[in-house]
Formats: structure tokens, sequence, C-alpha cells
């Protein structure tokens, strides 16, 4: 094997070397109520089980979808939820129409989702946002706003079908996803 004799024959070599899948856009998600890592405000807070906040779904929007999505998905996820290990789902949604590049706050509450879009059973026990609400004492949890770029435009589950059902058909059929976390603790 001959050695890399420049720096223009390295550049060739690594442009050679990406993958379309790593050429493309990177997703984007973001939310006008917390930047990753931040704290989830009041209003994004359970109202019970202790809590007492608005349990009000944040606004979300997203960029960078990648070429032949066909709807999304998005899934809300405390993965330190005391559960023996599965975590606690706080929302499912699903069938988002391609062209929809966002949530309004409140969608979650009020059931005013975009045209075709369906929510699954969180482990509250029905559709709809339920937020966050870690037992007292303990250290603040994450919770993971994940967004999935879907090859189907339809996911072949039951409307307010079990989260974990969900949750499995939607990465059966990801052709991207992006994470914003929060965290909350009282």
């Amino acid at each position: 094997m001959r050695p890399i004799r420049s720096l223009a024959s390295l550049s060739l070599l690594l442009a050679m070397a990406i993958t379309p899948a790593m050429a493309r856009a990177d997703m984007t998600l973001t939310s006008p109520a917390f930047t990753e890592g931040a704290t989830l405000p009041d209003r994004q807070v359970f109202d019970g089980f202790g809590c007492t906040g608005g349990n009000v779904s944040p606004a979300l929007s997203w960029t960078g979808a990648p070429e032949g999505t066909k709807s999304f998905a998005l899934l809300v996820h405390d993965p330190d939820a005391p559960t023996g290990g599965a975590g606690w789902w706080h929302w499912t949604v699903f069938d988002i129409p391609a062209d929809v590049t966002g949530l309004p706050e409140g969608v979650g509450k009020t059931g005013t989702l975009p045209e075709g879009a369906r929510e699954g059973r969180t482990d509250f026990g029905s559709t709809g946002y339920g937020g966050a609400c870690p037992p007292e004492g303990d250290s603040p949890h994450r919770y993971n706003f994940t967004l999935h770029a879907l090859d189907v435009t339809g996911l072949p589950v039951e409307t307010d079908g079990p989260a974990a059902m969900v949750g499995y058909m939607i990465n059966a059929h990801t052709l991207d996803k992006v994470t914003l976390s929060a965290t909350y603790g009282r």
C-alpha cells in the first residue's frame, strides 16, 4: 500500500468515505419553551400525582427531514422513571403529515392535532400529553422529546394504541430522528 502523498488526495478519500446518510442535512428540533438540557417550565409539568403544573404540551418545530419522509412521529419519554427499566411514556403522536413542520403549544391537551395525526396511549393510561412529574425527592429526571421522520404515511397501529407498540412500529419505519431533552425534579 502506498502512502497518501498530498492533502488533496486525503481530502478526496475522505469525501468518498462520507455516506449519503452522513451527507444529508441533519434534522433539528426546537421549542420556544425550553432549550436542550434546560429545566421544563411549570406549564409543561403534569397536574396530578402531587404535581401542580399546567400539563400543556410545548410548542415544537423542526427542519431538515431527509428525502423520502412520508410522515413524522413524536415520542416523549422519561427514561429515569422508577418503573423497573422501561421508563415512562408521556406522549406518543404519529401519522403527522410530512408537510407539517411543528406543533403549537397545547395541542396535546386540546386534541387539535394536524389533520391525519393520531395519538397513542401514554403511561398515564390515556391519549394526550402528560407532563413531567417525577417522584418527590428523586434527582431531576430527563424528558426526551424525540421526533422521527418515517418512510410511511401511516403506522399500522390502532388509534390510542399502547406506547410500546407505537414505539416499536415507529422504530421499524424511522429514516432519521432527533431528540430535544429537558429535565425536571421536585
